[in-house]
């Protein structure tokens, strides 16, 4: 290895204001990346921006590594006037943001990271609290942001085939100035420490359970899912379909739902079919992946999809949607069905619940297909784009 003089060395900021469990899977993915680069890289001087929220998140010793208070709110007119003016300040060579919220006066030479076009694809009022108005305005402004920042990146990371070729193809991004890298795959442990059947009585939750976890923005489709789980509950009275997730104005939304059908109420628990689990700890959501009949993915728009490769590396079966990039980050070790015809994925439950090999076959299929997907590689190749436009 050709050592690196001092005066070789550059300075890399990365915005890391989603780092750790704020920032839910954008918040998993800038951990992962900030971790990974700055443990592969000692040649070079890491400028990490924190929100007071993550400030003791990130612990580091390393004398290349200094950390900037940056306690701005993302997407907000904050982000646009007081980011600029801190990555100024820094002087650096280059900043990575893990998202497609790029400051429209960050004058530094920039990388983004773009997961995926869902506000092109689903511009809907249903995603949002505001009113039509402020929705479109507040659309615009994103649309505006996210053209900005593609045309203005030195390159562009994209977390899937799928996602370059929609930057292509919708915002005419020339194919050579993106580079696909793939997230990988967290790696849950349970804890000896958890009393876990007093969790599970907490929310009433027993077997068999269906798993879903994530958020419950429109495009996920989870009123379709909850629909679907009715008619299942026909067949399998017992069966419950436990949904992990912080609870917002979406959950709300979706509870509201179930309690029409008679799925769900506030009291007693251990009556409900649905159940709406809240954010849970690492350690719990690994004996939900471990113990649930299966993970349910009706979204109907993924970048990637990260929660059923967590539940393949848990040995869950996966049933997946077969939209967007999920055939392509799943192969074949989901079973897919229509998002949009709910018979199609009644009978993927009901074939997986009727058939025990079936279910040992997508347990094995899932746990080499999570091999392909790991945080080392990822960082690596994070690092050589760096490289590559400094």
């Amino acid at each position: 290895m050709i050592k690196q003089s001092k005066n070789d060395r550059r300075r890399i900021g990365i915005d890391a204001r989603f780092y750790g469990s704020i920032g839910k899977g954008l918040g998993r993915y800038t951990q992962e990346t900030v971790d990974q680069v700055i443990r592969l890289d000692p040649h070079n001087d890491y400028v990490i921006f924190l929100r007071s929220e993550n400030w003791e998140d990130f612990k580091i010793n390393q004398s290349n590594v200094k950390k900037v208070l940056a306690d701005v709110a993302w997407y907000g007119l904050a982000e646009q006037i007081v980011m600029p003016y801190l990555i100024a300040k820094e002087k650096l060579d280059l900043i990575h943001f893990p998202h497609f919220n790029v400051p429209l006066l960050c004058q530094t030479a920039f990388v983004v990271t773009i997961h995926d076009l869902i506000l092109f694809h689903y511009p809907t009022q249903r995603a949002s609290t505001l009113s039509p108005v402020l929705y479109w305005l507040k659309n615009y402004a994103y649309r505006q942001i996210i053209n900005r920042a593609v045309k203005k990146a030195k390159k562009i990371i994209t977390v899937s085939e799928f996602t370059k070729q929609d930057l292509i193809t919708s915002l005419l991004i020339p194919a050579d100035k993106i580079k696909v890298i793939y997230e990988g795959v967290a790696s849950l442990q349970s804890s000896e420490t958890v009393n876990y059947s007093k969790v599970l009585e907490k929310y009433g939750i027993t077997e068999p359970y269906w798993l879903y976890v994530g958020n419950a923005y429109p495009h996920k489709n989870l009123e379709t899912l909850i629909k679907v789980f009715a008619d299942f509950c026909k067949i399998e009275s017992e069966a419950k379909l436990v949904l992990v997730g912080k609870e917002d104005y979406f959950y709300k939304r979706l509870k509201a739902s179930a309690s029409e059908m008679q799925l769900w109420h506030d009291q007693p628990v251990t009556n409900n079919s649905v159940i709406f689990a809240g954010f849970v700890p690492d350690a719990v959501l690994a004996y939900l992946y471990k113990h649930a009949e299966a993970y349910v993915f009706p979204s109907l728009y993924e970048g990637f999809g990260l929660p059923p490769l967590e539940a393949m590396s848990m040995g869950t079966p996966v049933l997946s949607s077969e939209r967007s990039s999920l055939p392509e980050i799943l192969d074949t070790a989901a079973m897919y069905f229509n998002p949009k015809q709910p018979q199609t994925i009644l009978k993927a439950m009901l074939d997986l619940y009727k058939d025990q090999f079936l279910r040992e076959k997508m347990i094995k299929l899932g746990r080499e297909r999570i091999k392909k997907f790991n945080w080392i590689d990822s960082g690596a190749e994070t690092l050589k784009v760096y490289k590559q436009v400094l």
